[in-house]
Parts: C-alpha cells; structure tokens; sequence
C-alpha cells in the first residue's frame, strides 16, 4: 500500500482495491494461516492448543494490532504467533516442522482459491475485470508472471476486482514465500531445526531475538527480494496452470 502511494502511479480503483484486499488477509487469511498451525499441532498431539483459545477462525484470536498495521503499509505484516508446546508431540521436532510448514500451505490454498475465482470470472463475466468492456478472451495466456491480468494483445486497464484479485492472490504466495525462509521466527526455521542437532537448535532459540533483528535489517536491504519474487513467481505459475485445469476446456 505505502509503496503503491509513494510510487504516484495508481488509480483510486487501485488504491481501493488493496486496502480491501488487505482487510480480507488481515481478517481471514492471517487468522487462517494460525489456525492452521493451531489445528495441526492439535492433530499431532497439542491439545491445550483448544484452551489457549487458538483452536479457532475467529479473527479476534489471533490479530496482531502492529501486524496488521504493517500488512496495511508494506504488504507483509503478522498475526499473534500461535503457543505450540511441542512436548506434547510424540516426535517434538517433526511435529514442530509439521505445524510451521501448515501456515505457508493455508496461504497457498488461499491464493489457488483466488486463482480459482479469476477463472470462474474470466469463463462467465470476463468483462467484470476489465475497465474497458474488452476481454471477451480467456485469460492465462501470456508468459509473465501475472500472466492472468494480460491478454495476448497487451495489457488491459483492470477493474476494481482485478486490482483486488490480483492483489490478494500475489500477497498471499509472497507470504507463503517469505514465511519458509529458514530464519527463526519464520516458519522455515522450524523446518531447518528438524536437520540440526539439540544443541544447536537451543542456541538459534536462546538468540532468537537477535536472528529477528539480522532478518529485519537484511529485509531492509532488499536481500531477500530477487530470490522471494523468483520463487513467487515460479509458485505463481504453478497454481495458476493448476487453477485453470478445469477450465481448459472452455477456452
């Protein structure tokens, strides 16, 4: 949001459309995300997760004030981390991996649910996404990344559920992304101690703080940026010819 404003080259549809976008993955994919942690870990053993209040979809479980706030401004912001006691599981370190690995997935399927409604739209109203009554074509059929806001005869001005379609399904899988990067509090770094011994993974944790502050400052220099948008991409390109599956054969 902050970034589309600075940039001076945005439309109010634009504008309008990721503040929407933003409120819809603040209030339903933040909260899903977190359940989806909380669900697993409850699955794998954790059952205090349920008295912790976690065991739940409802948005007030889980909203992280400053998190919201920063998904709001920048894009990417957080929920309240759900309290796994992996104790609890019958092997702590897989059952952590498993429970972290469930937050990026809900993303993945909240983003392939977006791609699933482009398809709908563009099969039945194909006009609701565009501004200037074209785009009777179906959709997915240029090679670039947001390959299913262009047409083969360049790009067409979009309308304001474009823009939040867009929007919604892009952020969802940078979040995804961005949450596998091995690098405590990330999810990822609960993948990456499944491999390390005790030792070391009782270090990363005693220094945790410190490991959040080298990953804020390395965000800050834009180190994760042409790596995080090739795997999105790449991520991109796969739910979006997943997506459009079932709908190949009315194109």
């Amino acid at each position: 949001m902050l970034s589309t404003l600075l940039s001076r080259n945005f439309t109010m549809q634009q504008i309008l459309a990721e503040i929407m976008a933003v409120l819809a993955i603040v209030f339903l994919i933040l909260p899903f995300h977190e359940w989806a942690h909380a669900f697993t870990a409850s699955c794998l053993g954790d059952k205090g997760i349920k008295a912790r209040g976690r065991l739940s979809l409802n948005p007030l479980s889980h909203i992280d004030p400053v998190g919201a706030l920063m998904m709001l401004l920048i894009g990417f912001g957080w929920a309240k981390p759900v309290p796994v006691d992996p104790r609890n599981f019958k092997h702590p370190k897989l059952g952590m991996a498993i429970t972290a690995v469930m937050g990026p997935v809900a993303n993945v399927v909240a983003a392939l649910f977006g791609l699933l409604v482009i398809n709908i739209v563009s099969v039945t109203a194909p006009d609701w996404l565009y501004s200037d009554g074209v785009g009777s074509l179906p959709l997915f059929y240029q090679n670039t990344p947001l390959l299913f806001f262009r047409l083969s005869s360049g790009e067409i001005p979009l309308t304001i559920l474009g823009y939040f379609l867009q929007f919604y399904v892009t952020v969802n899988l940078s979040l995804a992304v961005f949450n596998l990067i091995p690098i405590p509090p990330l999810d990822g770094s609960k993948v990456l101690f499944l491999f390390l011994p005790d030792k070391a993974v009782n270090f990363i944790y005693r220094y945790q703080f410190i490991f959040f502050i080298m990953l804020f400052m390395l965000m800050w220099r834009g180190a994760f940026s042409g790596v995080l948008s090739s795997c999105t991409n790449w991520l991109l390109y796969g739910l979006s010819w997943l997506a459009h599956l079932p709908f190949a054969a009315l194109a």
